[in-house]
């Protein structure tokens, strides 16, 4: 018998047509709650409160449905309720959130464990389509890769299966919304010393208003980042979530959605203004960071780095290379190195999601203030590591010798890619010239 014939006709005319479809083309026969609630009202009570009170239950979208009927599997933890089972009825959600940041969290936060010791094999079905060895992505995540198993799941994955998991946000077997639309539910994963978001909103004008005002008066996360229900949580961001400016076109299409959503309370004027005033906040501080990154590629040219890439443990996924972007690493790194990832990762961050949330005190002292206190730090230990590795007889050293220093720290900047091959070319002769080349 299909499931759609298990219900009574009544229910079904009130149903609305796209659940209609769903369950025509599950065809799923009915299994599920007689057949599993005996046995678990004793094991999982809760869940199955949670079940009973949700509007899966009310249009009796059994256990089964979603677990399937291999009870093996199930005790085993294979049989996941991944977002391709909630998909095969919410396919516009799915979209929606398959097109966001969200449907790239667990890709962003991941990485290859196939090469480390002790790894669980379990661990390969967060990216791999079971029973087959292709990768759902490519894209790897250094810092992962350095954790233990344990703490990659639970100071990793806990957040980053946003991806593949709807009950990240809507819970294991309740459908209540005010869960989803609670900003609570966002702060378990968006707070923190890289991305509070859920401090900066609570303690901004557009929180206060929301929790103490009327209902409906200021907004909640999900007023903004996921407006009339949508699952796009990346509508109206220009910027990428290491906070680079996206290209034209696209910046321009996502600045005219954030605007939209900004007209529910504001006028356009005042929503440009503000955003173009955060717009300005982002590139000041972007160039703050990007001078304390030339200062490091500079030591690491002449080879002033404590240690040196080539002296410590090679990086996971760059081996001896200096790596000062998104796969920077905060273990076994030199001190300087441990400067800039909190310069970028956490302050440069807290300075502009603070600008973008409306929160002065963010902006300002926890970021703008150690953002430029970071690169006060950040010079004076490169003075510090330039002095202590000057040679004595660095004075009288032959011209020879120091045209060879500075060929070296040439090629090593070219090496990193902090030069372009042209650029390189002509430097390289204005040195062996006796040119004014400046290393």
């Amino acid at each position: 018998m299909r499931f759609s014939e298990a219900l009574p006709r009544s229910l079904l005319r009130g149903l609305p047509p796209f659940i209609m479809a769903c369950f025509a083309a599950l065809a799923i026969p009915v299994v599920g709650a007689e057949d599993c609630l005996p046995c678990h009202r004793q094991k999982t009570p809760g869940a199955v409160r949670q079940w009973e009170l949700s509007a899966h239950a009310r249009v009796k979208v059994g256990c089964a449905t979603c677990h399937g009927s291999d009870h093996a599997r199930i005790e085993k933890g294979e049989a996941r309720v991944d977002l391709k089972v909630c998909g095969a009825c919410h396919k516009r959600a799915l979209g929606e959130h398959q097109a966001s940041r969200h449907g790239m969290a667990l890709h962003t936060g991941w990485g290859c464990v196939r090469n480390l010791p002790g790894r669980n094999a379990k661990e390969c079905q967060f990216c791999h389509e079971d029973g087959t060895g292709l990768p759902t992505s490519t894209v790897q995540c250094a810092r992962f890769l350095k954790q233990s198993a344990a703490m990659g799941q639970v100071g990793c994955n806990a957040c980053h299966q946003v991806e593949a998991s709807c009950a990240t946000c809507h819970s294991n077997h309740g459908t209540d919304l005010k869960i989803a639309r609670d900003p609570n539910v966002c702060a378990t994963c968006h707070m923190g010393p890289d991305h509070p978001q859920w401090e900066m909103w609570q303690t901004s004008r557009h929180g206060t208003l929301s929790t103490s005002a009327p209902s409906g008066t200021g907004p909640t996360c999900q007023t903004c980042h996921m407006p009339r229900g949508s699952h796009d949580v990346s509508a109206g961001l220009t910027l990428t979530s290491g906070g680079e400016r996206l290209p034209d076109a696209p910046r321009t299409a996502r600045r005219a959605e954030m605007v939209q959503i900004c007209l529910a309370c504001h006028s356009t004027a005042f929503a440009k203004r503000e955003l173009e005033r955060d717009d300005a906040v982002q590139q000041e501080s972007m160039a703050l960071v990007k001078e304390a990154e030339a200062i490091i590629g500079d030591l690491f040219d002449h080879g002033l780095l404590d240690p040196m890439p080539g002296e410590r443990p090679p990086h996971p996924l760059r081996g001896r290379a200096l790596v000062l972007d998104a796969q920077m690493l905060y273990e076994d790194t030199s001190h300087i190195e441990r400067l800039f990832f909190k310069m970028k990762k956490y302050d440069f961050a807290k300075t502009i999601k603070g600008a973008f949330h409306q929160n002065p005190a963010y902006t300002h002292w926890y970021g703008n203030a150690e953002l430029k206190m970071d690169l006060v730090d950040i010079k004076a230990e490169a003075q510090r590591l330039r002095e202590r590795k000057r040679p004595p007889q660095a004075a009288a050293a032959p011209a020879a010798e120091g045209i060879e220093a500075r060929l070296r720290a040439l090629k090593a900047k070219l090496d990193r890619g902090g030069i372009t091959p042209e650029a390189y070319r002509r430097e390289k002769a204005a040195v062996l010239e006796g040119g004014g080349f400046q290393p």
